[in-house]
């Protein structure tokens, strides 16, 4: 198995958090995803106001059935007062419904469009962002970050937009009933007021940590699910557990962080509201004793008064919403705002392209040739210096070198994985920084040491290669990577599912799948990371075979394990220290007698590069 070199240093803890942003630019930012749908909106909030009107009628029927008609003692009134009452609350419901109904449409129309949007700027970044990060910590921004952001915006919209207007249409009510009680009602204002500064300033931090915390664990914990072999391997499962115990804990500790604040805001604010209420109660109820009020009159102030305090409530509902969109916004927008790779928004050059660039529907010749090619990866971290060679079409060229000798940094460059800091890599002569990816990649197959397949069939996995391909393409190329066999003996052959990450496959069985994908792409270039090394003979024969055909008429580089595949390479580059120390054919070096010669005259099967990690001594 070779060890790859990292391209990147270990990057910032995968949960680090995102740019701060302010509230403001969260809900501006969001609110754009409304514009589409303007129609549901208006709908949401008509069938809001609607219910909340109906809901007005409630204390003036209440009114005026104790004033009127039981204190008149008028019981031919009661009947239609009473049905007056119920169809007030039907209308109320039915216009709810109609809004749960229009909401939800648009809610899932708006977490659509989102989502698609943050996975396709995902697809759109540099491979090194992905070193720096966890895929569960992606996976929870994906889903559950786009929820929270999504919430503000739905529900924000309606309930805010409604409960503003209940407030205003309220107080007109109770100042045009009793000015006096009115002016009592909004006492307790300047204390909600100064809870809601209070949460709103203080929230931000704790909902921060909770969402760090959750994106710590789902990272963990997709880890500890892809890496289950090994954890029983090793016996570590009482290891894991305390680290996932560790990271659960983390996010306990935050979640109940957030709703102690929470859990003296909201009855802190409700008991405030029930304060003005008890003063409304005493000041009103002097009043009806004294005559200068109806008790009907005090009943329907009361219920107008809930009607105030309700939608009050809410805002500060609305609020702990806020504070939590706020720091998952960030954490969205950490990905749309990441700078895409080099041409990774549009499959058009970019603007100061040459001329001379390639239609979209080019095809190289193979010619491969990296001058003066230097690339770093952090401060005195070089991995490439000075890299010059060049590749005919056809010519297959292999890596040999000890474990991080830079062979996978050289190869990687080529599809342009990583942005190259000096010098000049050219397919065909076209500088490949001035080619735009998609139709670069086009021109290239990669097949690595460890292949990997995606949990569906077998066909699925092939036609990665060309999603267009026809039936006799997809078995013509099984046929020619020696797998058309194994498959026809699976229970569903080609529509077998693999399992993920090919689990139910053997070794060999992925790697001659994804070197039939390979063959099915038919790029001019090859990128191969060597795999036959930790196989049995009779399947190494076969993965060779098939290798044999993959590479016959292609610029092929081969990162080599073994020196018996690379003997009838027309060039072989020996890289030591990011640099190539020797090249030539297998003859030409042995003749040479260099670091090279002494590993060919070890005859047994040890690995290249356990050999170069002996034999290369500084």
């Amino acid at each position: 198995m070779s060890h790859h070199h990292s391209l990147v240093p270990a990057g910032p803890d995968p949960t680090l958090a995102a740019k701060s942003r302010s509230t403001w630019e969260v809900t501006r930012r969001v609110a754009r995803y409304l514009r589409p749908y303007r129609r549901m909106a208006l709908g949401t909030v008509a069938c809001a106001v609607l219910s909340l009107a109906c809901s007005f009628a409630y204390p003036k029927l209440t009114q005026l059935i104790i004033d009127e008609v039981i204190g008149q003692h008028r019981v031919d009134r009661l009947a239609p007062a009473v049905l007056a009452l119920l169809g007030a609350f039907f209308l109320r419901d039915l216009f709810n419904s109609l809004r749960i109904l229009i909401n939800n449409t648009f809610e899932q129309a708006v977490i659509y469009d989102m989502r698609r949007e943050v996975y396709a700027r995902l697809q759109r970044l540099p491979v090194d962002y992905f070193d720096q990060r966890a895929s569960g910590d992606l996976m929870t921004r994906v889903i559950e970050d786009v929820n929270a952001v999504e919430r503000v915006l739905i529900d924000g919209t309606e309930q805010g937009s409604v409960a503003l207007l209940s407030v205003v249409g309220v107080l007109i009510i109770l100042f045009w009933s009793d000015p006096v009680l009115a002016a009592v009602a909004l006492a307790p204002l300047p204390l909600l007021a100064g809870g809601a500064v209070w949460y709103t300033v203080t929230a931000h931090r704790r909902y921060r940590v909770q969402r760090l915390a959750a994106s710590a664990m789902n990272a963990l914990l997709m880890d500890n699910l892809q890496g289950v072999r090994q954890i029983k391997a090793f016996g570590r499962e009482p290891h894991e557990e305390r680290r996932f115990a560790e990271r659960a804990d983390a996010l306990r500790h935050g979640t109940l962080g957030i709703m102690r604040a929470w859990a003296l805001y909201s009855p802190g604010m409700s008991l405030v509201a029930a304060l003005g209420t008890g003063v409304v109660l005493w000041v009103g109820g002097r009043q009806v004793l004294a005559g200068s009020m109806s008790l009907g009159q005090l009943v329907g102030f009361l219920f107008y008064l809930a009607l105030f305090y309700e939608p009050v409530g809410r805002l500060h509902g609305l609020n702990q919403m806020l504070q939590a969109a706020r720091a998952a916004g960030e954490r969205v927008f950490d990905i749309l705002d990441a700078p895409a790779e080099r041409g990774g928004s549009h499959p058009h050059p970019t603007p100061d392209a040459p001329a001379t660039s390639p239609a979209d529907g080019w095809r190289a010749r193979g010619e491969v040739v990296y001058d003066q090619v230097g690339f770093s990866y952090g401060v005195g971290k070089v991995a490439l210096r000075e890299i010059c060679l060049r590749a005919a079409p056809g010519d297959m060229l292999a890596l040999v070198g000890p474990t991080g000798a830079g062979k996978s940094t050289l190869v990687n460059l080529l599809p342009g994985f990583y942005p190259i800091g000096a010098g000049r890599i050219a397919i065909d002569g076209h500088d490949i920084q001035r080619l735009p990816l998609p139709l670069l990649r086009a021109q290239i197959a990669i097949v690595s040491q460890e292949p990997f397949l995606f949990n569906g069939t077998v066909r699925e996995n092939i036609l990665y290669g060309k999603l267009a391909a026809t039936e006799a393409e997809l078995v013509a190329a099984a046929c020619a990577a020696n797998c058309h066999e194994f498959i026809s003996r699976l229970p569903d052959g080609y529509d077998s599912r693999v399992g993920e990450r090919g689990i139910k496959l053997s070794v060999g069985e992925k790697q001659r799948v994804s070197i039939a994908r390979a063959l099915l792409k038919d790029a001019p270039v090859l990128i191969l990371d060597e795999a036959t090394a930790s196989v049995d003979t009779a399947t190494e024969r076969l993965i060779q075979e098939a290798l044999d055909r993959l590479m016959a008429g292609r610029t092929s580089f081969v990162i080599a394990h073994r020196l018996s595949t690379i003997r009838h390479a027309d060039q072989i580059l020996v890289v030591r220290h990011g640099q190539i120390v020797e090249r030539g054919t297998h003859e030409e070096l042995l003749s040479r007698d260099g670091l090279y010669a002494r590993l060919a005259r070890i005859q047994d099967s040890t690995f290249i590069e356990e050999r170069f990690e002996r034999l290369a001594v500084d």
